[in-house]
């Protein structure tokens, strides 16, 4: 496979990204995201916030690879971005992630955040690995947080500093 061609998202991304969330969902054990999401939910988050930043990763023929965006975190002030990454099922470790970050650390740069705030599971080993590997350092973590279908999970919370 090629590099992943990296875009800004647009309404028009907004039904394959629930599709592909709606994949990682299904398979379970990497998000703390229990229910299904639709295209009208993916445009409110896309929309919440005009500090939020959405990027795509698809192939040359326009497949939807993957998705990652920042917005402000709620709690942590507004130099901190939140992050979320997703890769279609079956297409991890491909560039997909590396080709998202690199276009999301600059942009939340240019945005003025000064760090960005990942919080995994940590049961989800892939996900603790890919932050690692961007240079995002560990920094606490969380416990016992419930899930929307009840199941306990810790969370491990990582930093990148911009």
């Amino acid at each position: 496979m090629t590099r992943p061609i990296v875009r800004p998202a647009a309404d028009m991304d907004a039904r394959a990204i629930a599709d592909l969330l709606n994949e990682v969902i299904a398979q379970g054990g990497t998000t703390a995201m229990t229910e299904p999401v639709d295209r009208e939910a993916i445009l409110g988050w896309m929309r919440a916030d005009p500090r939020s930043i959405w990027h795509v990763a698809e192939t040359e023929e326009g497949e939807l690879l993957g998705f990652q965006w920042v917005d402000p975190h709620a709690e942590k002030g507004a130099d901190c971005a939140q992050i979320a990454t997703f890769a279609r099922v079956g297409k991890t470790g491909l560039g997909i992630g590396s080709a998202l970050f690199e276009a999301t650390r600059n942009a939340a740069r240019a945005a003025g955040y000064t760090w960005i705030n990942a919080e995994i599971r940590a049961d989800n080993a892939g996900g603790l690995i890919y932050y690692q590997s961007r240079g995002f350092e560990d920094y606490g973590r969380i416990e016992g947080r419930r899930l929307a279908d009840g199941t306990v999970v810790d969370k491990v919370l990582k930093r990148f500093d911009l």
